[in-house]
Order: C-alpha cells, then sequence, then structure tokens
C-alpha cells in the first residue's frame, strides 16, 4: 500500500508549512513512531512522525519549500516492491508552493503526526503518546554511536534528548556547540550608555530585544518569512474589531525596591509585572474576556501573553497559564524557560496560543508611551512604557521625585468599556505603588 504524507496541522491557525529538513532520505526505512520531517508552523519547529512503518519512497516537498496544511508533502511505500509505483505517482503530484490537494478519500489517514511533548510533567520528557522526544540529530546519532536511547536522560527542553546526550552515554566528550546568533534568552543588564534600572526597562529586555537580523541591501524585497505571515493575518484580522485605549501614570517606587531585594532570588520584572496583572484581573474578570458572536466568553483561567521579538523577525507571546496561581519564584523560572525556547523555535502550541491577557514592552528603547494592536481572540492588551523620574507633588503639598511609567489599554469596544479598563488600571497602580510585598505572596 501506498501512504500520502500530508503537512500536518500544528496549531489551529496554521494554514500552510515549511519544510525545515527532512530527517529521512528517499528509500530510506521508515518505523512507526519515527520522525520523519522538521515542519516550520507559524511559530514554532516540530518534528513529525510516522503513523505507520515503511519506505519513503519520494519526497514531494524540498526542504524550504512551503506547502499547504493536508497537502501530499511525500509518499510512503509499504514495501520495497512498492517503491517504484509510488516514485511514479509523485511525479504527478509537483512540489512546494505550488502543490494541489492530493486526491485522496475524505476518510484517510494520515501518515504522520507532529510530536507535540506534554507540557504536565515536571521533567516532560514524554509526549502525550508516551513517546520520548528525540531530536534528529541525536537519533542519527545513536545509530552511529550504537546507543540505546532508552537509557538517555535528556537535558534539552522539556527533558529532549539532544546530541550532547547521546555523546555523553557514549561517554565521549560532547561535541561543543556554536552559539545560537539569536538573542540569549535573559538578555545582559542595558548597556552603560543608556542604564535603565526599572521595572519598564528590566521587564523589556526580557519581552523586547533588539532584532538581530542583517539589514536589507537597498532596493531588495524581502520576502514574510512563516512567523511574520502569522503577524501580518493577525494584524489584518484586527482591524475588524472596534478598540478604544486608556492610559495611566503609575508610579514605580516601591516596586523598583522589591525587585532589588529580591532579583537575587531568580526574580525577573518581566514576572512581578506579570503577576500583578493578573492579581489585578482576578478582581475584573470582563478584562480578561474575549468575544464572541454568541456573547461574552469569560476564561476559565488567567493566562499571561508577554511579547517577545524574533530575531530573524516577527514577534511571538510565550503564555504564563494561570499567573495568578503561580508564586513569583516560579513564574519567572517559567518565563526564562518560555524565553529560551521561543528563540529557538520550540515552544508548543498550547505555550503561545492559549493567553487572555497580553502584555507588551518597549521600556528598554527610551519609548516612555505606546499604544498596542489588539490580539486576535482577546479582550485586552497593555502597553507598558519605560519608568522616568519625575517631579510630582506630594500628599503634604510638596515637590517630590519619584519614578513614574505610562502604561496604555487596549480593549475591544464590543464587550468593555471605558470604566471597566479605567476601573482595572485603577487597582494595579494601586496594587504597584502601595502593596507590591504582596506579589511574593
Amino acid at each position: 500500500m501506498i501512504r500520502e504524507v500530508f503537512m500536518p496541522a500544528l496549531s489551529s491557525t496554521m494554514t500552510e508549512g515549511k519544510i525545515v529538513s527532512w530527517v529521512k532520505s528517499a528509500g530510506d526505512k521508515v518505523e512507526k513512531g519515527e520522525t520523519v520531517v522538521i515542519v516550520e508552523s507559524d511559530k514554532a519547529d516540530m518534528d513529525v512522525e510516522s503513523f505507520y512503518e515503511g519506505y519513503l519512497a519520494a519526497i514531494v516537498v524540498e526542504a524550504g519549500e512551503v506547502a499547504s496544511v493536508g497537502n501530499a508533502i511525500a509518499l510512503l511505500a509499504e514495501t520495497e516492491a512498492e517503491m517504484d509505483e509510488a516514485k511514479a505517482k509523485a511525479a504527478g503530484l509537483g512540489g512546494g508552493s505550488t502543490l494541489v490537494e492530493a486526491s485522496t478519500p475524505a476518510t484517510s489517514t494520515p501518515v504522520a503526526e507532529p510530536a507535540a511533548s506534554s507540557s504536565a510533567p515536571q521533567n516532560g520528557s514524554v509526549t502525550r503518546s508516551g513517546r520520548t522526544i528525540i531530536s534528529p540529530r541525536a537519533r542519527k546519532l545513536a545509530k552511529e554511536l550504537k546507543v540505546d536511547l532508552a537509557t538517555v536522560q535528556g537535558s534539552g527542553p522539556h527533558g529532549r534528548i539532544v546530541a550532547q546526550d547521546v555523546e555523553l552515554a557514549a561517554g565521549k566528550s560532547p561535541t561543543p556547540t556554536s552559539p545560537p546568533a539569536a538573542t540569549p534568552a535573559m538578555p545582559p543588564s542595558p548597556p552603560v550608555a543608556a542604564p535603565l534600572p526599572t521595572p519598564a526597562a528590566a521587564a523589556a529586555s526580557a519581552s523586547a530585544p533588539v532584532p538581530t537580523t542583517s539589514p536589507a541591501a537597498p532596493g531588495q524585497l524581502v520576502p514574510f518569512n512563516t512567523l511574520q505571515q502569522a503577524v501580518v493575518r493577525n494584524m489584518v484580522a484586527s482591524l475588524t474589531v472596534p478598540t478604544f485605549r486608556v492610559g495611566y501614570t503609575i508610579t514605580t517606587d516601591a516596586l523598583d525596591q522589591l525587585y532589588k531585594q529580591i532579583k537575587s532570588k531568580g526574580v525577573t520584572m518581566t514576572g512581578l509585572l506579570a503577576k500583578a496583572v493578573a492579581v489585578t484581573l482576578s478582581k475584573h474578570p470582563l478584562l480578561n474576556a474575549s468575544y464572541t458572536e454568541q456573547g461574552i466568553q469569560y476564561s476559565s483561567s488567567i493566562n499571561i501573553s508577554v511579547a517577545v521579538a524574533m530575531p530573524d523577525g516577527g514577534l511571538i507571546t510565550p503564555v504564563l497559564q494561570a499567573a495568578d496561581q503561580m508564586d513569583i519564584y516560579s513564574l519567572s523560572r517559567t518565563w526564562k524557560d518560555l524565553v529560551a525556547r521561543s528563540r529557538t523555535k520550540q515552544l508548543q502550541p498550547d505555550e503561545y496560543s492559549t493567553g487572555t491577557f497580553t502584555l507588551s514592552n518597549l521600556g528598554m528603547f527610551g519609548v516612555d508611551k505606546f499604544d498596542a494592536i489588539l490580539p486576535a481572540g482577546q479582550g485586552s492588551i497593555l502597553a507598558i512604557g519605560g519608568a522616568r523620574p519625575a517631579v510630582v507633588a506630594t500628599p503634604e503639598g510638596m515637590l517630590g521625585i519619584k519614578r513614574q511609567m505610562q502604561v496604555n489599554i487596549t480593549c475591544d469596544h464590543r464587550i468593555i468599556y471605558g470604566a471597566d479598563a479605567a476601573a482595572f488600571l485603577k487597582d494595579l497602580a494601586e496594587l504597584i505603588e502601595n502593596e507590591p510585598q504582596s506579589l511574593t505572596l
């Protein structure tokens, strides 16, 4: 039997995928559950495993090409005798980008599935189907070194077995890897030339790194990458939503002081701000809700998305799930892990697509205030500017210097009104200015 390997839907919004690389070559034997190809969805690179065993008879969509979800990207032959027939069939299917829908019965079963990892276990070492997550290079290396992967402990994200783990298991010194071109997971402190030791600056350094892509040559047309295309679709969708914006000035002196006290314990300012927003949202569930044609959809949990600029263009919004329920130390550790894996495109779909409220911070660029565009499927997004010293009147009628930051919230006016947004910002300011210590409880 000849089966078609389809481009899988790796997320609910994915309409097409790009082939990053083929782990198997044409003619290779494929085992059930073995990784065949790595596919780039809109925001992540994911291993795709085979449902069946057989032979990868022909590759229809080569590495670097794009195919629509549900289209055939390769053919799998059950026996070697069927290889020639499969190759002939593949010749009529065409390649990536212009690939037409494969003429298969509506009930046909996909040959491959994404190897999505479960986020439930602490070590995250197995997929939802119980299989260990193994990088393609590690799997190949294990065969060469005759290492039993069942005995290898993964050190990669969520327990993923990487090449260095296999080398260690084989008694070899791990081959050093070149540092990624992307910005490191937690960028270093701001340069001395532009110190910004404030909540907004610290949060921005973790959420909005300066892109590292090389500038295009004059007159050059640079196609959108997959992530940028996803951003374009979301931005166009936002044009149909009636929104409004409300601004507020928040004094950050008390939060600054708290941050200085606990940052040595691994607490990030992004974590503090996300926690403050999440706690405030628990008192304002409408700001955490979303619009549907049937009515207001209240969220069952408070999942804070934080916008992160990607070094190769576009942005992604890793999600701190149930942020109001996490202690500040766990939340900060989770955030560091999410940022690190987002920049290597190793987030699972539920780690970037389940947000119910978004934070966007441009403080590190010296921006004092800005407006953010409402993400699709959410009711609110909060734009955070950099904190600056300001001369203010004290309650005693004197003048004093305080650090203040501007925040602007953008809301879906179909379900949220001005008074709702203002009440939320008032309570957020009250928490940050007068009760920041409660964030550590």
